[in-house]
């Protein structure tokens, strides 16, 4: 399965759109994680739990959207558009939302 942000597949022509498709995810963050991104957040530098969490978050949502295409019949996903956004009390939740159109492409 071709993945791609952009709206064409170079050297690809596209046969058929099959439409749009989504995946989701959203996982909590606990609170030791957020205890100790509030101390990085004071003195600065990177929280590694919240950027693997993002990371897993994200190809748990373009896994479902890629699951959704192959149901579909495409062999690409063409236009993906991910987003991010924090959830819940205290924004204690994760969410990624991926977005493509499931595209059929001359192999």
């Amino acid at each position: 399965m071709i993945l791609s942000t952009t709206n064409n597949l170079e050297g690809k022509k596209t046969v058929k759109y099959l439409g749009l498709v989504s995946g989701d995810a959203i996982l909590g963050a606990n609170i030791f994680r957020d205890f100790f991104a509030s101390i990085r957040d004071i003195v600065g530098g990177r929280s590694a739990s919240y950027e693997k969490e993002l990371r897993k978050a994200k190809t748990i949502a373009l896994e479902e959207m890629e699951e959704q295409a192959k149901h579909l019949g495409a062999n690409a996903i063409i236009g993906i558009d991910i987003d991010y956004e924090t959830i819940g009390t205290n924004s204690s939740m994760l969410m990624v939302s991926a977005n493509g159109t499931a595209v059929v492409v001359e192999q």
